[in-house]
């Protein structure tokens, strides 16, 4: 990821638009940042790769940074029982 400025925002479409809490902390999951264009986990995959900052929120948009060995499950913080991870 050296060298790219790119964020790559990704949410599991049923977050969209939602607010979650734990404790004193609530994160709004909203369209301005995570936008409304649904994508494929291959295409995920594809701007994961060239991304120089990644937020992701959801199970299965945690998952594929997971398996494609970017992060493991202790790098991840659950909101509830929301996973999320931001790589720099």
């Amino acid at each position: 990821m050296p060298g790219s400025a790119d964020v790559v925002a990704v949410c599991d479409r049923e977050l969209l638009n939602t607010t979650i809490c734990h404790e004193k902390l609530t994160v709004r999951i909203h369209e301005s940042f995570y936008g409304t264009t649904q994508v494929s986990e291959e295409e995920v995959r594809s701007a994961l790769e060239k991304a120089g900052n990644i937020n992701l929120i959801g199970e299965r948009a945690v998952r594929v940074a997971i398996s494609m060995g970017l992060v493991t499950d202790a790098d991840c913080i659950m909101i509830g029982k929301v996973p999320h991870v931001q790589i720099y």
